[in-house]
């Protein structure tokens, strides 16, 4: 048998073909510049074992026995190879894909980032002072509202109620009370969600106002009473006005922390000057 008969079965195989061309394009693209010998050196420590033992080990509850935790660290070599090689090859260039899981683990490692810088007790103390019926002990609030839906224009329906029109007729039926009566934060959030019950807060005491934003979708509101309660004391609830401040100011912080990337880079924009 000749080799040609021999490696006649090989050819109609079509990894082949992809092993080839994926050798191809290796040679092609030059391996030179690339081939540093550390590049060639994988090193699996204490550190990284450890982590692949307890990935093992929260997926099934039990620690790996050693032939399972030797299949482990053989497939992570297997994996950091391949890897390697396919960035040899710029297979990650131009891939959509790859790109947009880079940009979210670039992004997840900002927002641990900014998520774990400590604010001041002046931040803090501003915030609160800043957002003070938010935390007032026993605050009471009176309010009339009328749901008018996810979307669409509300300029209508505000105008007839400013008009003098009955609430009942305007707006749409939802499972909530149309009023509360010296209703608490907590009550009102419990009803509507803490979204609306935080939007009450800056509103004045009178007409109608609004678009204000519920988990439902939007509503017209009308506040009739406020009773303010006692200004909170920082020391008393820093955690809670440390936990509101961080998410209130993340995506500015995470804007902030992007922009300042931003600026060391040079992007230059076809058509632009």
């Amino acid at each position: 048998m000749t080799i040609v008969d021999r490696l006649r079965p090989l050819l109609r195989e079509p990894l082949v073909y992809f092993l080839l061309a994926g050798a191809l394009l290796f040679l092609l693209i030059g391996r030179g510049g690339d081939n540093e010998p550390a590049d060639r050196n994988i090193i699996v420590g204490d550190a990284e074992i450890a982590r692949i033992s307890a990935n093992w080990e929260r997926t099934w509850q039990r620690p790996p026995t050693r032939a399972e935790l030797d299949r482990l660290i053989d497939d992570f070599v297997r994996e950091e190879i391949l890897y390697r090689e396919a960035l040899r090859l710029g297979l990650d260039e131009d891939d959509t894909v790859i790109r947009r899981r880079l940009r979210s683990k670039m992004e997840f490692l900002a927002r641990a980032e900014v998520e774990s810088v400590s604010p001041d007790d002046a931040t803090l103390q501003e915030w609160l002072d800043d957002n003070a019926a938010r935390y007032a002990e026993g605050a009471r609030t009176s309010f009339e509202q009328v749901y008018i839906g996810a979307g669409g224009d509300d300029g209508e329906e505000l105008a007839q109620l400013r008009a003098g029109a009955d609430s009942a007729s305007v707006g749409e039926p939802l499972s909530v009370p149309r009023s509360l009566e010296r209703a608490s934060r907590t009550d009102i959030a419990r009803q509507f969600g803490e979204q609306f019950a935080a939007s009450l807060d800056p509103l004045e005491v009178g007409g109608w106002q609004g678009p204000v934003p519920s988990g439902f979708g939007r509503h017209l509101v009308r506040i009739t009473a406020r009773e303010p309660g006692e200004p909170a004391r920082l020391s008393e609830i820093r955690q809670r006005v440390e936990n509101d401040w961080r998410t209130a100011t993340l995506d500015d912080r995470q804007e902030d922390a992007y922009r300042a990337l931003r600026e060391s880079y040079t992007v230059e924009i076809a058509g632009e000057e």
